[in-house]
């Protein structure tokens, strides 16, 4: 007969692994001597032997049980249900991997390939940091709110900057944070994006469903106005042709803009 250490020796594994095996209804307690310690033979060697192998191969120690008493058949059975599930779970941590070594960007938390490759074009034209940032988190919030359709309204962007006076724009905008409210720049600014607005309008891009409530607009444009004066002063500049909002333009007085303008 054998003590417990001699067990644990013999089968591979530690004391303590031995009792936990008992407490939790693995190894069947034995029978005690007539000084109280436990003693084992060779069949309780054989079954942690094989529970020990079963753990080692990977397997929950909640499913050991039933793949020991399971007959060969039940026991391929098992073993290929949990081989299922490892691969499952290979797949699952392939892909956090895959999404970790993306977030080691910093820009790729929360933000679709499409929207931080946008954001490396402005880069490449010289827009500076800051005004990256910005646009990087409105961005963002945009992406959570219309995760199906960001890829194309991207797209649409993307078109936009092979217009040169979308280039002349960003290249304003990018060192518009540090403006004062009276620069004449921004009214250069104003006439850009008045123009640009104007072409939206005869496209008929203007007023078309963009998938984001009226709430969620209001919180992007009070965003804006609260990173700079420059933004207020702007937006006033723009209302007062004609042009209300700045994430979704409305045109408030069509008939003064019609008259007044010249043509794009």
């Amino acid at each position: 007969m054998l003590t417990i250490s001699q067990l644990a020796a013999y089968a591979g594994v530690t004391v303590r692994a031995v009792r936990h095996y008992h407490q939790i209804g693995l190894l069947p307690e034995p029978e005690r001597n007539r000084s109280g310690y436990r003693t084992y033979d060779a069949v309780a060697v054989v079954r942690l032997i094989r529970i020990r192998t079963l753990a080692d191969a990977g397997v929950p120690l909640g499913r050991v049980q039933e793949l020991l008493d399971a007959g060969p058949e039940e026991f391929a059975r098992g073993v290929q249900e949990m081989d299922k599930d490892l691969r499952a779970e290979i797949r699952r941590l392939q892909g956090t991997r895959r999404r970790l070594a993306r977030l080691a960007a910093g820009e790729q938390l929360a933000l679709p390939k499409s929207v931080v490759d946008y954001l490396d074009r402005l880069r490449g034209l010289g827009v500076e940091e800051g005004y990256i940032e910005m646009e990087r988190d409105a961005w963002i919030m945009i992406a959570a709110q219309v995760p199906h359709s960001i890829d194309s309204v991207i797209a649409k962007k993307h078109e936009e900057l092979d217009d040169p006076d979308v280039v002349k724009l960003y290249g304003l905008l990018s060192g518009a944070l540090d403006w004062l409210p009276d620069d004449p720049r921004i009214v250069e600014v104003a006439d850009i994006m008045e123009r640009l607005m104007i072409r939206a309008v005869e496209a008929g891009e203007v007023g078309a469903d963009d998938g984001v409530d009226d709430q969620f607009v209001d919180l992007l444009d009070s965003t804006m106005v609260e990173s700079s004066p420059v933004a207020a002063r702007l937006l006033a500049i723009l209302e007062e042709r004609g042009w209300r909002g700045w994430t979704r333009i409305e045109r408030v007085a069509a008939d003064r803009i019609n008259t007044e303008l010249p043509p794009s």
